[in-house]
């Protein structure tokens, strides 16, 4: 957390010659917050989120009216009220996007944020401060009531982001997130198409109050074809817009749309640029002329309808050549339709699977759109930026991967990834420069709660876990201690340590030796499982351990 403590302590000094009183909030009480009815609705929806807050952990209202102990501004709202911070601060706070500043003077306590998510962040820190997990609906994390808390005079908090956009995945959600949103949480939404079940609006605002809860900003909405497109669903669109929540779509989905099931529906004939590009360009077309006034990160280039290789394509310097020519097509529909710059379109290109073969045999990518690097499905990045890549306007990013479904083996129960391993691949791509998105794969979010929050930290702050074991454990065990209690997490700590060290070794999914989506029997199975018997006894004698503690 970054905390500007040369600013505190000159306000701290010149507030004791004031005597101006802590900032007391007390069980029972109400709070009244000043904030101008003119910002923007994700502002009015994380006040509406930490009045909520508010109420468990205090048993108090928050109100617009009364005597007046919390102001709320994003900077340029209110100018009479940006008067009390000095000049320096202000300045500092101007250059960093989604920033925010919480700082008690004269009184009061004030927030301020650089723009619309900077001030929602600034809001729900206080819930966090307060003890409110980011978790405290998806994993049912009590919120413990409090008779008093004090902010001192003088506080000061000043935060922004490491990684200009932060955000996950939600992928392979066939297991989990789609029957249970579809059947338990809000049925009745019909699927449309060969689809089986729909995540709807009501889910994804859950899913958005999650992210502004971790300070994130992206969504990867669920595409696989079991599930209704995320733009074919009344009211998903609108809750993003609602939310703040930037949509962007994976490396299979160019130009917002979720082709696996898309095109189906909405295209015609084959899904191949090489013999049907103006159907494509219609396509594309139609959904881009829906998210005029939208915010979203575009994906750039062509892979097949799902997770293959582009149609139509049959040797590398052929793939490379069309390639080329959907960069420029795409960018050409962009220009027309979403801004007459282009190069102010957020855009991202993902060599992904063989996409990097083809940019690593030399296709050029414009310079003003994001690389996004990939892990190797299973934890490890397979390309850092070099010196070239780092000095690119669109800078560089990764997706990473927490779970997955697909070849040689698919993880997608147990959330095994090894902290560790998170940290160090994902510090190595911020010191490489790959700093301007990071996206995560959480499969179905549930049960990766705490790898996702731990790459959401990061991604928030770089700095804010010592690089070294001890600042992990320290990590794990806050994270444990906030979703339980100190006692507890103390006696989790080494359980969960053992876990990540046991799934690390060889993950349990494994352990049965066969391969997915094998066709040859012969390689179905592996026969040389490099395992014994007393080792496999051996893994179910240390899992038994953990599961009794």
């Amino acid at each position: 957390m970054r905390k500007f403590f040369l600013y505190a302590l000159i306000l701290t000094i010149s507030f004791q010659k004031n005597a101006f009183a802590d900032i007391v909030f007390r069980n029972g009480e109400d709070l009244s917050v000043s904030i101008d009815k003119d910002e923007a609705l994700v502002v009015h929806i994380a006040l509406e989120m930490f009045g909520k807050d508010y109420h468990r952990v205090f048993a108090g209202a928050v109100k617009k009216e009364g005597n007046t102990k919390i102001f709320i501004s994003t900077i340029g709202m209110n100018p009479e009220i940006e008067k009390v911070l000095k000049s320096s601060a202000l300045n500092e706070l101007k250059q960093q996007t989604e920033g925010f500043i919480i700082s008690v003077q004269n009184d009061n306590l004030y927030i301020f944020g650089n723009d619309k998510r900077g001030t929602a962040y600034g809001i729900l820190e206080l819930s966090r401060i307060f003890g409110v997990s980011p978790w405290e609906w998806w994993a049912d994390v009590p919120v413990e009531k409090k008779d008093i808390f004090i902010f001192k005079n003088g506080f000061f908090d000043f935060q922004y982001p490491s990684v200009r956009f932060r955000g996950i995945f939600i992928n392979d959600e066939d297991w989990g997130l789609t029957p249970w949103s579809s059947k338990t949480f809000e049925p009745g939404i019909a699927p449309i198409g060969k689809t089986k079940g729909t995540i709807g609006p009501q889910t994804y605002s859950k899913v958005f109050e999650l992210l502004l809860r971790l300070r994130a900003n992206t969504i990867w909405p669920a595409m696989h074809e079991v599930t209704t497109p995320f733009y074919f669903v009344k009211g998903n669109k609108d809750a993003a817009d609602k939310y703040g929540i930037i949509v962007g779509t994976s490396h299979c989905e160019p130009l917002m749309r979720n082709s696996a099931t898309e095109w189906d529906i909405s295209g015609k004939g084959e899904y191949n640029y090489t013999t049907n590009k103006e159907e494509l360009w219609r396509y594309w077309t139609e959904r881009l002329k829906e998210l005029k006034e939208s915010d979203n990160i575009y994906t750039i280039g062509l892979r097949g309808k799902h997770d293959g290789m582009m149609q139509g394509v049959k040797t590398l310097e052929l793939h490379k050549e069309v390639l080329a020519d959907v960069i420029h097509d795409e960018r050409e529909l962009l220009k027309k339709y979403t801004n007459n710059n282009v190069k102010e379109i957020p855009q991202v290109f993902i060599p992904y699977k063989e996409v990097l073969d083809v940019y690593n045999d030399g296709l050029e990518v414009p310079e003003d759109i994001s690389l996004i690097w990939c892990d190797d499905n299973y934890g490890y990045i397979r390309h850092f930026p070099n010196e070239t890549e780092r000095s690119r306007v669109g800078g560089n990013g990764i997706y990473y991967h927490i779970s997955y479904w697909g070849r040689p083996h698919d993880y997608l129960w147990l959330a095994t990834n090894h902290p560790a391993q998170i940290y160090t691949q994902m510090k190595r791509a911020y010191d490489k420069g790959a700093n301007k998105i990071w996206i995560l794969n959480v499969g179905d979010i549930k049960p990766a709660e705490y790898l996702t929050e731990l790459f959401l930290d990061m991604a928030w702050d770089i700095h804010s876990i010592e690089d070294n074991v001890d600042g992990l454990n320290k990590h794990l065990f806050d994270w444990l201690a906030k979703s339980f209690d100190n006692t507890k997490a103390k006696e989790l700590l080494p359980v969960m340590n053992e876990y990540y060290r046991l799934a690390y070794i060889r993950k349990p999914e494994f352990m049965g030796g066969t391969r997915t989506e094998e066709n040859d029997p012969k390689y179905n199975t592996i026969s040389d499982l490099p395992c014994s018997n007393e080792e496999i006894h051996q893994r179910i004698k240390e899992y038994n351990q953990i599961e009794k503690k």
